[in-house]
C-alpha cells in the first residue's frame, strides 16, 4: 500500500475509532439489572422483538441454504458436500421446530430449544451485528499499530513473522474465515512459508470475541467476561507456540507456495514512531466509516447465512450422537486422563463434552451448562471450546478450501493436541484465580 501523508485530525479520529471498538466489546456497562459489554447488550435487545427467534431462525436457515446452493458449496470438496447434505438436513428441524411435529425427546429444553434459540439465532444474530462494530478494531489501522509492537514477539515464539501478529489478532476478534482467506493470499504471494501458514492457520484462526460471547452467556460467565476473554486469549496462543514445535507442524516444510526456500527476515529495532506510521497508513488507506462498516456487515452477515443452517444441523446431529450413541464417550476417554489429574469436577462428563467440540465448538457449552457444574469447570470448558480451533462445522472446511498444505489427518491430531494442552494449561491458571 502507498503511504499517505496524515494530520492531527487523522490521528484524532483513529483513536476515537480504536477507543469505540474496545468499549463496544471490551467494557461491561449495566444496563436494566444485567452487567455485559454493549454489544451483547444491543444483541438481546433485537432478540426481544415479538416472534424473532422464530421467524428470523427460519429465515436464516431456508436463505442459507439458498446461499449454498447458489455458491454451489458441494463442488469445492468432498468434505463441503458432505456439509451441504447435513445444512439439507437441518430442514427436517425446522420443520419440527415450525410444525412442533416430532419425537418428544427432541423439544426438550436441553435439545432443539436449545440449539435454535441459545446457539443458532444467538450466533447469527450476533455476528452480523458484531462484524459491525468490529469495523471499528480491524478497518482503521489499530490492528496494524497493534502488529508492529508483535514483531520482535511473533519469530521467537510461534516461528511466525511478525506481519501475522495482524492475522492473529484480527481473526481472535473478527472473523476467522475472512483471516484464513487473508492468510491464504499472502501464502500464494510467496510471503508465508508452508510451515508458517499451517500454523497460523490452525494456531490464530480461531473463533472471533462474538462466538466467545455466545459460549459465556450459555455457561453463564458473563460476570466473568474479561477474565474469561484475556485467558483464553493467552491460552489460545500458548498452545500454539507449543503446537509450533511438535509434530505435525514441526515437520512442514520450510519452503514458499512457490517452492522457494525460506529467507529469515532481518531483525530490526520497533519504535512508537514505526507502530505509529503502519496503523496511520492502514487508516489512510481504509475506506470511508460507511464503506467500511457496509462491507464488513456484509461479510458478517454472508458468514451467519453460510453458519446458520450448519449450526442447526450439525448442533442437533452431534446433540442426537451423544443421547444415543457412544462416540462422544469414546471420543472423550483420549482427555479424560487430563481432566483427571487436574481435578476437574466431574472429569469423565468434562472430557466427553470436550470430545464434541470436534464436530462443533459451541456444542461442548450446552452440556456442561445444564449439569449444573462449578465455575472452574464451566471457565475450562469455555476456554477450551475457542482455544481448540478446529471444527468439522465450520473452520476445518474453510481451512480445506485453501491452498494451505493441511492434511485431513493433521486435523484431527493438532485437535487432539489443543485440546490436551489446553487442558493443562488453563487449569493451573483457574484454580490460582478461582479457587
Amino acid at each position: 500500500m502507498e503511504s499517505k501523508k496524515y494530520n492531527s485530525k487523522d490521528v484524532i479520529i483513529f483513536i476515537l475509532y480504536a477507543l469505540f471498538g474496545i468499549f463496544m466489546f471490551f467494557v461491561p456497562i449495566e444496563i436494566a439489572g444485567a452487567k455485559t459489554i454493549p454489544i451483547d447488550h444491543i444483541t438481546s435487545f433485537v432478540k426481544k422483538i415479538p416472534n424473532y427467534n422464530l421467524t428470523f431462525g427460519v429465515f436464516m436457515v431456508v436463505a442459507g441454504i439458498i446461499y449454498a446452493i447458489k455458491s454451489k458449496s458441494w463442488q469445492k470438496s468432498k468434505l463441503h458436500s458432505v456439509f451441504f447434505v447435513l445444512k439439507l438436513v437441518s430442514l427436517i428441524f425446522v420443520f419440527m421446530y415450525i410444525t412442533n411435529k416430532g419425537p418428544a425427546r427432541i423439544f426438550d429444553d436441553d435439545m432443539l430449544p436449545l440449539i435454535w434459540n441459545s446457539i443458532m439465532v444467538s450466533v447469527t444474530t450476533i455476528v452480523p451485528i458484531g462484524s459491525v462494530f468490529l469495523a471499528f478494531l480491524t478497518g482503521f489501522g489499530l490492528m496494524e499499530f497493534i502488529g508492529v509492537f508483535m514483531e520482535p514477539v511473533m519469530r521467537p515464539f510461534f516461528k511466525t513473522p511478525g506481519r501475522s501478529a495482524v492475522d492473529a489478532v484480527a481473526s481472535f476478534v473478527g472473523s476467522y474465515s475472512l483471516a484464513l482467506l487473508i492468510t491464504n493470499r499472502v501464502y500464494m504471494e510467496d510471503t508465508y512459508t508452508k510451515k508458517e501458514a499451517a500454523i497460523i492457520a490452525t494456531g490464530f484462526s480461531t473463533v472471533s470475541a462474538t462466538f466467545m460471547i455466545i459460549v459465556a452467556n450459555t455457561l453463564d460467565l458473563m460476570d466473568h467476561w474479561l477474565s474469561y476473554f484475556w485467558i483464553t486469549l493467552f491460552v489460545t496462543f500458548l498452545v500454539t507456540a507449543i503446537t509450533a514445535r511438535i509434530f505435525p507442524l514441526r515437520k512442514k516444510p520450510e519452503e514458499y507456495y512457490s517452492g522457494k526456500k525460506y529467507i529469515p527476515e532481518d531483525k530490526r529495532k520497533v519504535t512508537f514512531r514505526d507502530a505509529t506510521k503502519a496503523g496511520m497508513t492502514a487508516y489512510k488507506n481504509s475506506g470511508t466509516l460507511p464503506s467500511v462498516v457496509k462491507e464488513n456487515f456484509i461479510d458478517g452477515f454472508k458468514m451467519a447465512l453460510n453458519i446458520a443452517p450448519s449450526l442447526l444441523g450439525v448442533g442437533m446431529i452431534g446433540l442426537l450422537l451423544a443421547e444415543y450413541t457412544p462416540i462422544f464417550d469414546i471420543i472423550g476417554y483420549i482427555f479424560y486422563p487430563f481432566t483427571f489429574l487436574t481435578r476437574v469436577e466431574e472429569p469423565l462428563m468434562v472430557a466427553q463434552a470436550l470430545g464434541m467440540s470436534i464436530a462443533e465448538m459451541l456444542l461442548p457449552a450446552p452440556i456442561v451448562a445444564g449439569a449444573g457444574l462449578g465455575l472452574i469447570a464451566k471457565m475450562l470448558v469455555a476456554i477450551v471450546s475457542v482455544s481448540e480451533i478446529l471444527f468439522f462445522s465450520a473452520s476445518i472446511p474453510v481451512m480445506m478450501g485453501t491452498e494451505i498444505p493441511l492434511k485431513f489427518s493433521d486435523y484431527i491430531i493438532i485437535w487432539i493436541e489443543r485440546v490436551i494442552l489446553s487442558i493443562v494449561i488453563s487449569m493451573p491458571i483457574l484454580y490460582l484465580f478461582f479457587s
